[in-house]
């Protein structure tokens, strides 16, 4: 995909003048809209831009998976202390935490820009588009404009479970001068809900993964292959059981979980491909992932190796905790790696090594949703409506695929154990966190404060932000 950045001279929940902080692009060519949007190859180029702008170390390839998000989970024994010590301490008024909090809201409400700017656009002449190219196009910019809003609500809104009616976060739906309001939980998880909705409805009758229409580099220059790498149909319905289970509306969430999961297009990572080391990243379970070209020499020996001082670990025993001692697990085996010399005791995650053998399939990968969500989510659910049978099922099914043996009761601690799973599963990927905020739960393991009642949970919003539009207290 060909990155394409654009100078935007435009408020979003900003004035003007707070524009040149928090949307400051620096473009490497300007494309004039009138240009831009004459063609259909315009449309193809803007939305490309939109998941470029999702490739930054600010936000999805390191703040936001297993950088400053990670931290805050406490998933690491061993990091960059200069980066990190005030972060793992929850001090947000800090200066480091105060950089990576000012960098994921600039850094998604600039992508959210330039998905409205084609939004703005898209419907002025359907007749330049190709097959089903308007549908899945637009499509894809109403649930990226949905997905990076909810992982904003999900940084600076308080836990629905504590409180919908907390003033948060402004939804942007148009480019404009104007400043949008600060709106509540709930109103911003309704608005999420309505865009990813109408990306549904129009992905269901488009999208070669929902549809079979078989697609070959011949056809269209292979446009519409590769929908993982893509907000495809199913990442859209997964998406949705996710804002359902953050708003505790657990019916709807295990609807659209078991739509992603009856689908049979996500198969569990082959214990052949992990062994043989040709799949590190579980390509074949992502919904939707990142392509990041520069995965290995920015990510793997920057911040998973022991020859780097930024490196990310866990220690021996703290790795065989996480994993209940259960070393044929695995995301034991195959996913982290022993250090060196003086860093023997370190194991460093492997999701993120250069993959052995040729396919491109299994490289430059960073997922952001994987189907193992979504029998977390409908396990969870099903406990909640007091189902533990079927509960411990749908548990079982990660497990077996993990190589671990069935339980055959659910432990007394359920919810302990899902936090135990979700960490076994997504570590390195940035979701442990907002699973604690999402239980609300008062302590978080390995950290030294309560969450809860220290408001940790919840980002202050940048100070310019509320400088420039008088915003209300979002904690």
């Amino acid at each position: 995909m060909k990155k394409i950045q654009y100078i935007l001279f435009i408020a979003v929940g900003l004035t003007l003048t707070a524009c040149n902080d928090w949307l400051d692009v620096q473009p490497r060519s300007q494309v004039e809209d009138t240009e831009l949007f004459e063609t259909e190859s315009g449309y193809k180029e803007a939305l490309a831009g939109v998941y470029s702008s999702m490739v930054s170390t600010g936000t999805y390839t390191k703040e936001m998976t297993y950088g400053f998000i990670g931290i805050l989970g406490q998933e690491w024994d061993f990091y960059y202390s200069t980066a990190y010590d005030d972060a793992v301490a929850y001090n947000y008024d800090a200066s480091t935490p105060t950089g990576y909090i000012r960098s994921i809201w600039a850094n998604n409400y600039t992508g959210i820009a330039n998905a409205n700017n084609l939004l703005a656009h898209i419907d002025d002449n359907v007749k330049l588009f190709s097959a089903d190219n308007h549908d899945v196009i637009k499509g894809e910019a109403l649930a990226l404009r949905a997905f990076l809003h909810f992982d904003l609500l999900r940084c600076f809104g308080v836990s629905y479970e504590v409180n919908p009616d907390q003033p948060s976060i402004p939804y942007s739906t148009a480019l404009s001068y104007r400043v949008f309001p600060q709106l509540t939980v709930h109103e911003v998880a309704e608005l999420v809900l309505k865009d990813l909705l109408a990306a549904e409805a129009l992905l269901a009758t488009s999208d070669p993964i929902v549809t079979g229409r078989e697609i070959t580099e011949s056809v269209d220059n292979g446009y519409l292959l590769n929908r993982q790498l893509h907000l495809n149909y199913y990442a859209v319905k997964a998406m949705e059981a996710r804002v359902y289970m953050w708003m505790g509306d657990y019916d709807n969430a295990l609807k659209a979980a078991n739509v992603v999961i009856d689908s049979d297009k996500f198969p569990w990572a082959t214990v052949a491909d992990l062994q043989s080391g040709a799949d590190r990243v579980l390509a074949a379970e992502h919904l939707f992932a990142l392509n990041n070209l520069t995965l290995t020499a920015d990510i793997a020996d920057e911040y998973f190796s022991d020859a780097s001082a930024y490196g990310f670990a866990v220690t021996r025993e703290r790795l065989l905790d996480y994993f209940d001692n259960a070393t044929q697990d695995y995301r034991h085996t195959f996913l982290f790696k022993s250090g060196t010399g003086t860093h023997a005791n370190n194991r460093y995650l492997t999701k993120y090594d250069e993959p052995n053998g040729s396919s491109t399939y299994y490289k430059f990968k960073m997922p952001l949703i994987r189907i193992s969500e979504m029998y977390l989510i409908k396990s969870e659910v099903e406990y909640r409506n007091g189902d533990t049978d079927a509960a411990k099922t749908s548990l079982n099914q990660l497990r077996v695929a993990r190589n671990l043996s069935p339980l055959d009761e659910l432990p007394n601690d359920y919810f302990l154990e899902l936090m135990h799973e979700y960490r076994r599963e997504f570590i390195g990927e940035g979701q442990l966190f907002f699973l604690y905020k999402r239980l609300n739960r008062q302590i978080i393991p390995n950290a030294t404060v309560d969450a809860v009642q220290e408001k940790v949970y919840t980002f202050p919003l940048p100070i310019t932000e509320t400088e420039s539009a008088q915003r209300e207290p979002n904690k």
